[in-house]
């Protein structure tokens, strides 16, 4: 928090919370985020404030609207778009099948409708594929619009962005639930290239079209262009972009782009938009791209970024003013210990690809445990068993108990801290019976980076509960356990936080997440047993 009650320290949203489409309805302000190959899908909050967000339930939580399973990493849901209109709310959103395999990509576009926010949300309707991250526009006469990017396979690759070749525009009706009339191109972009992620927003008779531009690392902006008609022809915000860390090193918010706006009942205008921050003294987000919001102001009917001095910018504040007074000030303290005492498992914690079986996730198994069924390997895109937390520090400790008896190598489960499937660490208990020796159980941590496989075999332990733990300080973690909870042993090699990051490896678009896991490539049936999982940020 600043000195200042009722300035917020950004980004509102940490750890991995991209592409934010803003919305209120009411006195409630409404953020939802892509969740790319976690499930359940997009990310949901509100605020009264926009300074204290509160989880509500993922819309994308059942296989009648969301199957993601085989996709690879990064593929999923892509920036949805939330609206309201009509007594209801509007989410479209993205299932990218495939992204990075060749020149194509597959992309199809759906809308679910609910009364309320919580739900219940309605069969998918498929609207189309020609590109991702589409929103709805509800205008003033009535009339929704889709508006889209236009994916081009066919043209180069270098320099990037020659595959986006523009903005388009459709109609959709309600009544016969699909897009309706003919397909505009309204608007090409400008030479930052990589157009993609549009929104339209209408006042005081003009059409403003914000879109995202120049991809989604250092060089990603917010580009605005308004029009009298829908239809265009737009022309560009004269001090284009709206908001960029382009060309900004000294900025604490960087990548900052991929923005969407509400107003507040009294007429004010805050804009949210993804941003990343790097570890210090190097150019890895390990927290993923993070959502922050700045308040903007109006000038000859165009917005601009308020600065923290009332001046007119375009780059990212790193803090803002609330439109209401706040009566406390926001918790720095983001501690969590998730105990397995209730009917359902913790929000907080996600699953890849597919919602949790109950067959392999389980809290009445063994009352007061959570237990994990073993699943396919940690390289699969199929049935892994694993439920994991986003990272949101760039220091924190994570530890859990586990009891669990393996009668195998193939049976393995532990503490895993991973990026996606090329790049993780698992600190995996399991047993060692290889080259004529019968050690028993002994832990293990395997990793993968960038592809390669490393195991680097630990201690032999007791039979019984044995803690795990990991410490990371910024860009270096470790691992270690404990057999009663109070003395800890350090295991293994020292693990490098930037393994984990967008700018690792090849290109993706999620964040750290640290979690449990449980395998068994012989028989899927080894049982692993957690008593409680903890986060403390330093």
């Amino acid at each position: 928090m600043a000195d200042d009650m009722n300035r917020v320290t950004n980004p509102v949203l940490t750890g991995f919370h991209p592409d934010p489409s803003i919305l209120r309805v009411g006195e409630w302000f409404y953020l939802a985020n892509s969740t790319f190959e976690w499930y359940p899908g997009v990310e949901l909050h509100r605020s009264r404030d926009l300074a204290n967000w509160e989880s509500l339930p993922s819309p994308l939580n059942e296989k009648r609207l969301l199957d993601m399973e085989g996709e690879r990493s990064s593929c999923g849901i892509w920036a949805p778009c939330l609206s309201y209109s009509d007594n209801l709310f509007w989410l479209i959103y993205t299932n990218v099948r495939s992204w990075n395999a060749g020149p194509w990509k597959d992309c199809p576009n759906f809308l679910t409708t609910a009364p309320s926010i919580e739900g219940p949300w309605s069969d998918q309707v498929f609207l189309t594929c020609s590109g991702f991250d589409p929103s709805l526009f509800h205008d003033d006469d009535g009339k929704k619009w889709l508006v889209s990017m236009e994916w081009d396979y066919r043209q180069k690759t270098v320099p990037e962005g020659y595959q986006f070749t523009g903005i388009l525009l459709q109609e959709y009706s309600p009544a016969e639930k699909k897009l309706v009339g003919a397909v505009r191109k309204i608007f090409k972009g400008t030479s930052i290239m990589c157009v993609e992620g549009p929104h339209l927003y209408k006042r005081n008779g003009w059409y403003y079209l914000l879109t995202a531009e120049g991809g989604t690392c250092y060089g990603h902006a917010a580009t605005l262009a308004r029009s009298r008609s829908i239809e265009g022809p737009y022309e560009v915000h004269p001090s284009n972009p709206l908001i960029s860390s382009r060309d900004k090193p000294e900025q604490y918010l960087q990548k900052a782009g991929h923005a969407s706006w509400c107003e507040t009942p009294d007429g004010r205008y805050y804009l949210a938009y993804l941003c990343g921050r790097p570890l210090p003294g190097t150019k890895h987000c390990v927290l993923g791209r993070e959502t922050s919001i700045s308040e903007m102001v109006w000038h000859d009917d165009w917005p601009y970024i308020k600065g923290e001095e009332g001046t007119r910018q375009n780059h990212p504040t790193n803090t803002f003013e609330t439109p209401v007074n706040l009566n406390e000030p926001v918790s720095a303290d983001k501690s969590k210990i998730y105990t397995f005492n209730s009917p359902a498992i913790h929000s907080d914690f996600k699953t890849l690809r597919t919602p949790m079986d109950p067959h392999s996730f389980s809290l009445g198994s063994r009352p007061g445990y959570l237990r994990l069924r073993g699943g396919q390997s940690p390289i699969s895109t199929y049935g892994q068993t694993l439920l994991a937390r986003r990272q949101q520090d760039f220091s924190f400790t994570a530890e859990t108990c586990l009891e669990f008896s393996p009668q195998s190598f193939q049976e393995l489960a532990g503490l895993c801290w991973r990026y996606d499937e090329r790049n993780q660490y698992l600190f995996a208990l399991t047993h060692n019976e290889s080259r004529n020796e019968n050690k028993g159980r002994v832990l293990s941590i395997l990793s993968m980076t960038a592809g390669q496989f490393l195991h680097e075999e630990g201690p032999t332990v007791p039979e019984g509960p044995l803690y795990l733990r990991l410490t990371v300080r910024e860009q270096q973690g470790s691992f270690s356990y404990s057999t009663d909870g109070k003395t800890y042993t350090n295991a293994g090699s020292a693990l490098d936080s930037t393994v984990l990051s967008d700018e690792f490896d090849f290109l993706g678009f999620t964040g750290a997440f640290i979690g449990m896991f449980c395998v068994d490539t012989a028989m899927y049936k080894a049982v692993a047993d957690f008593k409680y999982f903890s986060y403390t940020p330093e």
